[in-house]
């Protein structure tokens, strides 16, 4: 008997995973001789299931091509059914899939389309069906109206749509459509007033895919939507400081791309509440509180916000005058302490 050596085994292996193409069957339909199986070691598919199930995709294909779509989706709803092992299976779930999106039947075709890509992840289709359920969660949320049973149409429904972006960057988060589907996510979740889902999206977004060529667009979204939330200065600056870090940060990373003008102008239209609302802050010490060390503190905090700006100059301002007071409280001298009067002695009445 031939013995095989470490190095002859290891050639061996090192073939097949160089040539994985040739270890799976390439499915392949024409007119002609219908479905059958091309190359590879697993071309073959004898016995009586191989037979039934190529069979039944014939069936299925017959119909699709005479116009005769819900006959062919039953025929290949059998086949994944019956022969999920079988080399037809992945394929069948794929045309059901396509069927039904062509009759805007949107969510069973999503939901076909995504028990092939849960149950064959290695399917050679398997970026092409991602790119079907983009396209279809892309249609809901431009507000397509999806058909019951494929004839009349039903509601709109950008919720789904939503949901659907979040599957697709769950499925394939490595795949173009991830970034482009977290961008839409977030869209969708601010129409929705659903202004923190739309800012976890787009944080997710930077972060996953920092250079994608979506991510300046992200930046300056995250920065509009956090501007968006700032009710003004009278009420907490917590949204308007985001908003500034994000306005700042897009600005300092990405200084060519097209929407530096309104980075410019948002970052500006920031600073002006935030500046306003230590001014708010040092008025109300300086008026009701006399406190005019801490009023000192916060109209010194305006003009460091937004330092050459109209705020900053009513800062210097009523700084000027906040000093003044603070001369004078130091030139007086301190209140005497008043004299203390001695308690009388209490007498003790005995009855």
């Amino acid at each position: 008997m031939r013995r095989f050596t470490p190095s002859l085994i290891l050639f061996g292996l090192s073939l097949l995973l160089l040539a994985p193409s040739r270890l799976a069957a390439d499915l392949v339909w024409t007119p002609q001789s219908g479905w059958h199986v091309e190359g590879g070691v697993l071309a073959g598919i004898g016995g009586e299931d191989g037979r039934n199930a190529l069979d039944l995709m014939n069936k299925a294909r017959a119909a699709e091509e005479a116009g005769s779509t819900r006959s062919a989706i039953s025929l290949y709803a059998k086949v994944s059914k019956k022969y999920p092992n079988s080399v037809f299976a992945a394929e069948a779930l794929y045309r059901t899939g396509a069927l039904r999106q062509k009759r805007r039947q949107y969510f069973k075709a999503f939901d076909v389309y995504q028990q092939m890509l849960s149950r064959y992840p290695n399917s050679e289709k398997f970026n092409q069906v991602i790119g079907e359920q983009y396209r279809i969660a892309n249609d809901l949320f431009e507000g397509k109206r999806p058909w019951i049973w494929g004839m009349f149409p039903g509601f709109r429904n950008r919720e789904k749509a939503v949901e659907y972006f979040e599957v697709i960057v769950h499925t394939a988060p490595y795949s173009d459509y991830a970034p482009l589907s977290l961008m839409n996510a977030s869209r969708g979740y601010k129409k929705m007033g659903e202004s923190e889902a739309a800012i976890d999206s787009l944080d997710r977004m930077i972060n996953t895919y920092p250079r994608n060529v979506l991510t300046p667009d992200a930046y300056l979204k995250i920065a509009q939507t956090h501007s968006s939330l700032v009710d003004g200065p009278a009420y907490d600056q917590a949204s308007t400081k985001e908003a500034i870090t994000y306005y700042e940060d897009y600005m300092i990373l990405f200084p060519g791309d097209a929407g530096m003008a309104s980075a410019e102008k948002g970052l500006a239209n920031m600073k002006k509440v935030l500046a306003e609302s230590k001014i708010t802050m040092a008025d109300y010490y300086y008026k009701y509180r006399k406190n005019y060390k801490a009023a000192k503190v916060f109209y010194n905090e305006a003009i460091t916000v937004y330092p050459d700006s109209e705020i900053a100059s009513q800062a210097r301002a009523k700084l000027a005058i906040v000093d003044a007071k603070l001369e004078q409280q130091s030139a007086t001298p301190p209140p005497k302490p008043k004299a203390v009067k001695p308690q009388k002695k209490k007498k003790l009445w005995i009855f």
